[in-house]
This record gives structure tokens, C-alpha cells and sequence, in this order.
């Protein structure tokens, strides 16, 4: 047995966070990529014979087989699930509530943290010693489930559940680009001052937030405390990391399942932090169809251009311009060409393109119920008051990336203090 542990100690490679620790993703390295939650030896230790709640959804797996299904039959303990946006198994539409209920394949009760709350309560939590948070995140600021991260990291600090995240490659991990969020326009699809591709894997956005202050004030406390907490048998860490093995941000990291319905594969996934402007205007966004994000126009714009027709679908039930012929763009094609198209940038070429030719201009953005833009969706996606009027007055996409670089150049010096990989 001595010499077993001797093993595992010599394998295991985590990161306690007490202490300290532009070209197209390389292909290379992908196939060597594992997983945090694929460790297992570096945390199995960890958490056997306690009680635990995961926050898991579909993409919440080791090799093929889930997590949760993974740890009970190494005999854990699974109190409780809790699900995100799209729900535990992931199929729910996006935006769409979510509710309570016990899984079926498992039995386990799942609470839903995008229903009526986004945090769990101190009664879900009453028969947990550690909470375990493991989901694949895409990098992309309005990407919800670093919201769900943020909510669940407070929870779990303020409460004093020990929290161990397992991590996991971000497929737009590469780079780092897009307007930083004005704190004014702060929503669940934009919480904090970061641009919208901020080119962190999820435990490093973690730390960041920890480390920068940004949770809530009881949370904030907790954290500091933990920098000098000891370590005993009943709490054998207070935050803890598992870090992937072989990745770098210059990996191709190709996702094994879809982190959520309309993020279908890389191509979307690459496509995702600029073609999501576009739930912010009249225009489709490609839900509904087979390459949701690679496509996007309207039953307005000129006949020439690329048609499509959306069509309801599992996890777009409900969508714009279903049943109409639209026209616009398909920006679809092979992994390297979508990665040659994006430019590791955000590219807002796209959205201007489309609005200079949208006859309706004063219908081109949807407005809130209030009829302030200041108040719309695409300020929430901008996470500014400024982007809408730069592509209404004509701006040029060199003027309007010059805008974004005094705070995206802040931004980069605090991303770079907490990196757990090398940088691309």
C-alpha cells in the first residue's frame, strides 16, 4: 500500500490555490490533452468518504462515461446534482428555465441553478462535505456557465464547503480579444470587467476571480482566509485545482461533446464570440438549422446572398424568422478554414457588413420593452453603450478595435497572474 501511494504521489500534479503556482490552435497536441476530471488518481484521494455535490452537465465525463457515473461506481457518495444553463443533461433551450427533479439513470436529485435561483442554497448543500465543479467551458464572456462558476464559487466559499474544480481545455483558449465589460451593463452574460474571448481555462477564470476580488464580500473574506487555513483529515483542502495534463493555450482542444446544443463542434464554437452579436439584432444567428453561428441573415436582405431556412429543432424550439427563407452569410467550411476566418480576432467585420445592408436600420438592434438601447440585449453582449453606436455611425472596424485596447491591455496583465499553461 506504502509503495502504491508512493506511485500516486509521484504522479499527481494539482494545484492547491492556497499557494502560488497569433496563429491557429496546434493540431499537435490535442491528442494528448487530459482532462482534469480524467485524473482521477490525483483526487480520488481527496474525496472518498465524503458526501459530494457536483456541478456536472453533459460534458461532465471521463472518456465516455459521465462523472457522476464514474465516481458511484468507485463507491462515492453523490448527494446531489446541480445543472446550468441547458440543465444536466443538456438539451433545454438556451435562456430556457429549468427546474427541479431527480434523474432518473441515477436517482440522484438534480437542482437547477438556471431556474428560480443561480446559486445553491444553504439547505442543498446541508448534506454535502465537498462540492466538485467540472463543466467545459468555450472562453467566451457571454458563455454562462463562468456566470454559473462565479455564483456557485460563492456559494460554496461563503458557506465553507471545500470546492475542488477539475479543469478543462478552452477551445478559444488561443487568444485574447473583444470589448472589456463596463460593470454598468453587468448581467448572468457578463459579470465581470473581462473582454468577451478572454483566453483563460476555467479553474484559471476561477483563480482570477478569486485572486482579483471579484466575488461577493463574505466570499472575498473566506478566500483570504484560506490562503493561511491548514489542511486536517476532515477538510483535506479548502480550494482546490486539478489541472489538464499536456495542454498549452496553443492546443487544438476538439471538444467530445457539445457543450450545448447550438455549439454543435469547433466550427461553431470558433465562430460563437463574434456571430453572438447577432442574438442582439433581428437577425438570425443560425439557430434552427444544422450549422447554428456559421450562419446568419435575415428575410430582409438582399436575395443574393447565402439562404437559409430555420426550422424548430432540439434546443431551438423557439427561434427568430422560423419557416422564412433568410438571407446573409454561411461562414461554415473545415476546422483550419473557420480558424483562418476568425484570425484568432473578434470579428466584427460581420456585423457591420450586415447592418450597412439591412434597410430597416432602426429595426437592425431589438430593443428592450423599455425602447432604450442603453437597456438591450446587445449592450448585455457588448457589455458597453458604445459598440451599437460605433456600428450605427459608420465607424471603421480599425477605429473600433483601437477603442477596445487601453482596457484590453489592463485586462492582459492580470490574466497573465494567473495562468496555469503556457501561453500561446
Amino acid at each position: 500500500m506504502k509503495l502504491v501511494l508512493s506511485i500516486l504521489a509521484c504522479c499527481i500534479s494539482l494545484l492547491n490555490v492556497s499557494g502560488k503556482s497569433v496563429t491557429p490552435p496546434d493540431s499537435t497536441l490535442s491528442a494528448a490533452i487530459k482532462p482534469g476530471a480524467e485524473r482521477i488518481e490525483a483526487y480520488l484521494p481527496l474525496i472518498k468518504g465524503k458526501r459530494l455535490g457536483i456541478f456536472a452537465n453533459q460534458t461532465t465525463t471521463v472518456g465516455n462515461v459521465h462523472l457522476v457515473d464514474t465516481l458511484r461506481k468507485l463507491g462515492l457518495d453523490i448527494r446531489v446534482i446541480f445543472g446550468p444553463e441547458h440543465g444536466f443533461r443538456g438539451t433545454a433551450d438556451a435562456g430556457e428555465k429549468v427546474g427541479n427533479y431527480t434523474d432518473e439513470e441515477t436517482g440522484i436529485r438534480v437542482v437547477s441553478l438556471y431556474g428560480s435561483k443561480r446559486r445553491p442554497s444553504a439547505d442543498d448543500m446541508k448534506d454535502v462535505d465537498i462540492l466538485i465543479f467540472d463543466i467545459q467551458d468555450v472562453g467566451v464572456r457571454f458563455y454562462t456557465y463562468i456566470s454559473s462558476l462565479e455564483e456557485f464559487m460563492n456559494a460554496a466559499f461563503e458557506a465553507g464547503k471545500p470546492l475542488l474544480l477539475l479543469d478543462r481545455p478552452n477551445p478559444n483558449g488561443h487568444y485574447v480579444d473583444g470589448p472589456v465589460l463596463d460593470r454598468k451593463y453587468k448581467s448572468f452574460v457578463g459579470m465581470q470587467p473581462v473582454p468577451v474571448v478572454y483566453g483563460m481555462t476555467i479553474a484559471e477564470y476561477a483563480m482570477m476571480i478569486a485572486g482579483e476580488k471579484w466575488l461577493s464580500e463574505k466570499a472575498n473574506a473566506r478566500y483570504a482566509y484560506y490562503q493561511t487555513a491548514k489542511n486536517s483529515v476532515d477538510t483535506p483542502f479548502h480550494f482546490q485545482i486539478i489541472k489538464c495534463a499536456n495542454y498549452t493555450h496553443k492546443s487544438r482542444y476538439e471538444l467530445p461533446v457539445k457543450p450545448s446544443p447550438n455549439l454543435p463542434n469547433l466550427q461553431s464554437i470558433y465562430l460563437y464570440p463574434s456571430t453572438c452579436f447577432f442574438e442582439g439584432t433581428t437577425l438570425s444567428e443560425g439557430r434552427g438549422t444544422s450549422k447554428p453561428f456559421q450562419v446568419f441573415g435575415d428575410p430582409s436582405l438582399p436575395k443574393n446572398l447565402y439562404a437559409f431556412t430555420p426550422n424548430p429543432n432540439e434546443g431551438a424550439k423557439k427561434s427568430k424568422h422560423y419557416g422564412k427563407v433568410c438571407y446573409g452569410w454561411d461562414l461554415s467550411g473545415s476546422i483550419d478554414a473557420v480558424a483562418k476566418k476568425v484570425n484568432d480576432q473578434l470579428q466584427v467585420k460581420w456585423i457591420i457588413e450586415a447592418y450597412k445592408l439591412f434597410p430597416a436600420k432602426d429595426k437592425f438592434f431589438i430593443l428592450p420593452k423599455s425602447g432604450k438601447m442603453e437597456e438591450s440585449f446587445f449592450n448585455k453582449l457588448a457589455g458597453n453603450n458604445e459598440l451599437w453606436q460605433q456600428i450605427r455611425d459608420n465607424v471603421p472596424e480599425s477605429e473600433i478595435r483601437k477603442s477596445w485596447e487601453p482596457k484590453l491591455k489592463e485586462f492582459k496583465s492580470i490574466r497573465k497572474k494567473y495562468l496555469l499553461y503556457a501561453d500561446f
